[in-house]
């Protein structure tokens, strides 16, 4: 009987839908990366799904991110995602946590719970918090590295932190996941180098965004962080599936 997952069904097999339509994904951060992760998970028929954000949409993410639209502008994004994510899928569980996932916060989630944890946070101190807390519990995680400032969307390598190179976050996740004993960890990067910043615009933007916490806000467009979220949107069904491509 056709349903809205028959053509994925023909690629990964029912018993594959299985597995999905039982996992839990959790989804750190849901703005140009993570959102795209989300879209990705929903069609492709994860039957739960945590998002945790505390943004909310503003006039700037609408050039990016899937969630933002004038409709939603003002929006926190969880309940813009959520809205979205029940649209695709009524059946999905959404669990929204309109948080950001810091040290302070970190104690306030069970990382066990979960079968895949996205790490799409923008800081530092939130990604290696919560990859800390994903090794130490077995729950396996991926990583976004940077995709600001970058124009190349074919430029994406899937690999270790520790083989990356040229991206300037990637760097500083290795030193710093050396530093803290954790030896792997699946990253999505690009070793396009970043494209320097107008500086004009990034003050507009700045203004059209006051809650933000950066100092400098990065420029980006509608295909490179896209392409970012539905690469680590791919991983993570690939993984929870066992499901490999065929050449």
């Amino acid at each position: 009987m056709l349903n809205q997952f028959s053509r994925s069904e023909i690629i990964f097999g029912r018993e594959a839908m299985e597995k999905l339509e039982k996992s839990r994904v959790a989804v750190f951060g849901v703005g140009g990366v993570g959102g795209y992760v989300v879209e990705a998970l929903v069609r492709s028929g994860v039957g739960a799904i945590d998002i945790i954000d505390n943004d909310k949409v503003c006039l700037t993410n609408l050039n990016r991110q899937i969630i933002a639209l004038h409709s939603t502008v003002g929006m926190y994004k969880v309940d813009a995602a959520e809205q979205r994510i029940l649209d695709i899928n009524p059946r999905c569980k959404v669990t929204k946590h309109c948080i950001f996932y810091t040290p302070e916060t970190a104690d306030m989630f069970d990382l066990t719970r979960y079968d895949y944890i996205v790490d799409a946070i923008d800081t530092v101190t939130g990604k290696l918090c919560l990859i800390e807390a994903a090794q130490r519990c077995g729950t396996p995680i991926i990583s976004s590295m940077g995709a600001g400032n970058k124009l190349d969307p074919t430029a994406f390598e899937v690999t270790d932190i520790y083989k990356t190179s040229v991206c300037p976050l990637a760097k500083v996740m290795r030193h710093e996941l050396k530093r803290r004993g954790i030896k792997r960890l699946k990253v999505v990067y690009s070793k396009e180098l970043p494209v320097e910043p107008s500086a004009d615009a990034a003050e507009d933007s700045r203004e059209e965004n006051p809650d933000s916490k950066r100092r400098a806000l990065p420029g980006s467009n509608a295909f490179v962080p896209s392409a970012a979220g539905l690469i680590i949107a791919g991983e993570v069904i690939k993984d929870i599936t066992g499901a490999k491509a065929r050449f």
